[in-house]
């Protein structure tokens, strides 16, 4: 791996790695728990087959991207009812794309010289078995409702490798795939008045290009203040996701508060 891409080979990835592969032409990336024995466990949108349109957040579960049964591992496609969280083969995972390997306690400059999002973290990852240990978790229990921003396959991972949450539910998730797609207009907004002050497209362009960057390193869970280390048993109840698989009444404003001073704590 290296400054340029994170792609390596299939006997180098070791159980309790993060890994990813790119979907639709490099559109996006699809992130997963390397767990051994040639399988994956990741995160995706709820099969909606009711359903006769699909947002951008459903791209797992487009027409497309439905998998016949495995011919190889019987158990490929575990997944509990009411739950996004998949077991899946290796080769079904990447649907033929290239692998690649997410990198863990990357310095800043390094972070930084990731032109793309979603590639690497600052922030340190937990042992193997631990990460491990929370993904097959996961997989019995659930890890609440998909959200493209705040709650995606990314998230997952990241999850999984550090037992990290974010506090904050109003701002962008940990994923550093969804701040890319959030910080790059949002820089090019901050430095149109520029224009006004700095005649030449080439300074405008560098200011939002440094803009970008910093927007990507501020929401990077190794450097962010909001987050807080959860362990995976305390996870559902804390956060409220056992109301979502149990089919639970909805809590009140004043029980959520409880909770998140309880998380806190």
């Amino acid at each position: 791996m290296g400054l340029l891409t994170n792609k390596v080979e299939r006997d180098e990835i070791r159980p309790g790695d993060h890994i990813y592969t790119y979907r639709v032409a490099f559109t996006y990336s699809h992130h997963g728990i390397y767990v051994g024995g040639s399988k994956v466990v990741h995160f995706k949108p709820e099969t909606k087959l009711d359903s006769s349109m699909e947002s951008s957040s459903d791209l797992e579960n487009s027409p497309s991207s439905l998998q016949l049964s495995c011919p190889t591992f019987p158990d490929c496609g575990f997944q509990k009812p009411d739950s996004g969280v998949v077991l899946s083969c290796l080769d079904c995972f990447l649907r033929n794309g290239s692998l690649y390997c997410f990198e863990y306690g990357v310095s800043p400059s390094v972070f930084l010289a990731k032109v793309r999002g979603g590639t690497c973290t600052t922030a340190a990852s937990d042992l193997p078995e631990t990460v491990v240990h929370r993904a097959m978790h996961l997989l019995q229990n659930g890890f609440g409702n998909y959200d493209i921003f705040q709650n995606n396959c990314e998230d997952f991972a990241l999850y999984c490798k550090t037992g990290l949450l974010i506090v904050d539910k109003q701002g962008v998730g940990r994923s550093g795939q969804a701040s890319s797609v959030i910080g790059a207009p949002l820089a090019a907004l901050l430095s149109s008045p520029l224009k006004l002050l700095m005649p030449s497209p080439v300074g405008v362009a560098t200011v939002t290009a440094g803009m970008y960057f910093m927007s990507r390193y501020a929401t990077d869970i190794g450097v962010r203040s909001d987050v807080i280390k959860v362990a995976v048993e305390d996870l559902a109840m804390n956060l409220g996701w056992a109301g979502h698989l149990l089919e639970a009444p909805e809590e009140n404003e004043a029980e959520a508060s409880n909770k998140q001073i309880a998380i806190r704590r």
